[in-house]
């Protein structure tokens, strides 16, 4: 019995079916597994595997029509079994190929796709009906970022990495301890190389099998929903791996990619990709996002390379790329693509978000389709990151000459939906841990940290910190190695860890740090303008514009007494944190908890403080009692 109707043909070949993964693939039932797949140019495909002693001449699938899908059932064919499709090309020898559909892989270096008929019993109802209701726009949203195979290993049983089930509880623990909203996950697809982080995906539809099976990767999703942590999965709709057994020359020919190199060949990674302007790739990779965010129960996609998507001329050289049909750059069936994508995930998975990791000044990015905007929900901001980390590695004595870096991001800051990142790209190929790549001493380096942390915070956006980040790793990230979590013995790397629980606590409590962090009205500088002392104030709104938060930051090791700044508000001021607090590891230097406001205008504001501001430190700083007015 087909699981094809003329429907799903029609809206395939169209490019608007979202739900192939329930029609194409291997899909065992009582009378055997039914296997479908999409070779419009073969002129034969058998399935061989377990059930058949691996025999290509046992099981053979039949054309459906004209629509390049065959299919067929095999009776001997079970859940657990190996398989691939055999495939006849046209011209040339037969071509042994993984299932593009398969949601499970056998385990790396291992090639075949496994027949899969898991399930998993979900217990976060209550989640996904309150994410129904969530505000992404104006909820607090910090995100920790996590590579799942050096999160944390086991190196009495020969450095092994934690199991999606393994690692369920202890990630739990710890990111409610912390106080992140969100678990990112770098891509969990099977990828052939470890070594790619997942950043090379095989297999769309299955979870790596590095860490179990699919339904073990559904449960630590649901365990996290139900304690209240949602789950951002990063996901590669870009490129994927030139391997002999994956998408590439499919059926013989270029199916799922440019034939020509200079549109289908990706230079920097030595990969393939994606024929955006190709209806059935579009069905393909949409109903991918659908399958996350329905069968995984996932609260969102982190979209990677999107600027490699949106430019034809992408890390290519003048010759080396083809205009669109319009003489320009920029690849029309991916813009395409990212709008229907987006446009989708908004219509049919309420609550759930999509980010766009886009290094580029392309416009709009995160504002609606129906205005000419691409409709991702969130956007990295790439340029703060970039320039605060600049800003940070430079000896304190010079910074008076680097101010703009602190300061240029307000430029453009509510030109989009932006993520504040501190991300994994931040720690690798020889740039070092955040805390290693510092000035100073080791004091200076971490109190350098527990600022660049607090700035974080302070700069409007959503917050995105990779692992490790939040307790001072010395080292650069290995993701052969878990994180050295034996640092956490030692006080200077407590410091950091509490400071992050309380970044995050007062983040999520105070609405001025979150209900306007997107919008223009919600941030305004106090003072951007003391290059000499390397100081910088702002203030953050709520929405009432009753209960504002300032922060004032000290980028120098020099402490600042009597400093003033200008206020809105009169009264006693509450310091809400001060990241040189002796229980951080600082020096204890502040304002005893709190300052009242001299009736004294400064900086267009009606009163003034009078602050001691720590060395390499910041404060925030509310008023006791809110008032109006």
């Amino acid at each position: 019995m087909s699981r094809l109707g003329d429907q799903d043909l029609h809206l395939f070949n169209e490019g608007t079916h979202r739900r192939l993964y329930s029609c194409l693939g291997a899909h065992p039932g009582h009378d055997g597994t039914w296997f479908g797949v999409w070779a419009p140019n073969a002129r034969g495909v058998s399935v061989i595997g377990d059930f058949n002693a691996w025999d290509s001449e046992r099981d053979w699938l039949q054309p459906r029509g004209i629509s390049g899908i065959w299919e067929g059932t095999i009776a001997a064919a079970r859940p657990g079994h190996q398989y691939k499709f055999r495939i006849l090309p046209r011209e040339g020898p037969e071509i042994l190929k993984a299932d593009p559909f398969a949601f499970q892989a056998a385990m790396p270096p291992d090639t075949p796709s496994v027949i899969w008929s898991g399930d998993h019993t979900w217990g976060d109802d209550h989640w996904m009906a309150e994410r129904q209701k969530r505000l992404w726009g104006t909820d607090p949203v910090a995100i920790y970022e996590v590579h799942l195979g050096s999160w944390r290993r086991v190196p009495e049983e020969e450095n092994r990495w934690l199991t999606y089930r393994e690692i369920a509880a202890p990630l739990a623990d710890y990111v409610t301890a912390r106080g992140f909203t969100h678990v990112e996950f770098l891509p969990l697809t099977e990828h052939p190389f470890y070594g790619s982080w997942g950043y090379q995906p095989l297999c769309l539809y299955a979870p790596t099998a590095r860490y179990g099976l699919p339904e073990d990767l559904m449960y630590l999703i649901d365990y996290l929903h139900q304690r209240g942590i949602g789950v951002i999965l990063d996901w590669v709709p870009s490129h994927f791996p030139s391997d002999w057994h994956g998408l590439g020359a499919f059926d013989g020919t270029h199916l799922y990619e440019h034939a020509d190199p200079r549109q289908g060949f990706h230079p920097d990674w030595l990969s393939l990709i994606y024929n955006f302007s190709r209806f059935e790739v579009r069905s393909f990779l949409l109903s991918n996002a659908a399958f996350w965010l329905e069968r995984f129960h996932v609260d969102g996609l982190r979209v990677d390379a999107v600027a490699s998507m949106l430019y034809l001329d992408y890390s290519r050289r003048e010759s080396d790329w083809i205009p669109n049909e319009y003489g320009g750059r920029e690849n029309i069936g991916a813009i395409h693509f990212l709008r229907d994508l987006n446009r989708f995930v908004a219509a049919e998975f309420a609550g759930a978000i999509t980010i766009a990791e886009e290094s580029t000044a392309w416009p709009m990015v995160t504002r609606p389709t129906e205005i000419g905007g691409l409709g991702f929900s969130l956007k990295w901001d790439m340029g703060w990151m970039h320039d605060t980390l600049k800003y940070f590695q430079t000896d304190p004595i010079y910074r008076r000459y680097h101010h703009h870096q602190l300061t240029f991001r307000s430029l453009y800051a509510n030109s989009e939906a932006f993520v504040v990142a501190l991300s994994h790209d931040e720690v690798v190929h020889g740039k070092g841990s955040l805390l290693g790549r510092l000035p100073g001493d080791p004091w200076q380096k971490f109190a350098n940290l527990r600022l660049l942390l607090a700035w974080m915070y302070a700069t409007p956006g959503k917050k995105s910190l990779f692992m490790g980040g939040e307790f001072g790793q010395w080292r650069e990230w290995n993701h052969d190695a878990s994180l050295d979590w034996h640092l956490l013995d030692h006080e200077p790397h407590q410091g950091a860890l509490r400071l992050v629980d309380d970044l995050n606590r007062m983040y999520r409590t105070e609405g001025a740090l979150h209900l306007q962090e997107l919008a223009r009205e919600g941030t305004a500088w106090i003072d951007c303008n003391d290059v000499e002392s390397s100081v910088v104030s702002l203030v953050r709104w709520d929405p009432a514009y009753a209960a504002p938060v300032i922060c004032v930051a000290n980028f120098t090791p020099v402490p600042r007494y009597d400093y003033e700044v200008g206020v809105p508000r009169a009264g006693h001021w509450r310091e809400l944190l001060n990241t040189d607090a002796t229980i951080y590891g600082g020096s204890g230097l502040g304002n005893l908890g709190g300052v009242h406001t001299r009736d004294e205008p400064l900086h267009a504001h009606p009163w003034r403080l009078r602050l001691t501001v720590p060395p390499l430190g910041a404060l925030f700083l509310t008023p006791e009692v809110p008032a109006v007015g």
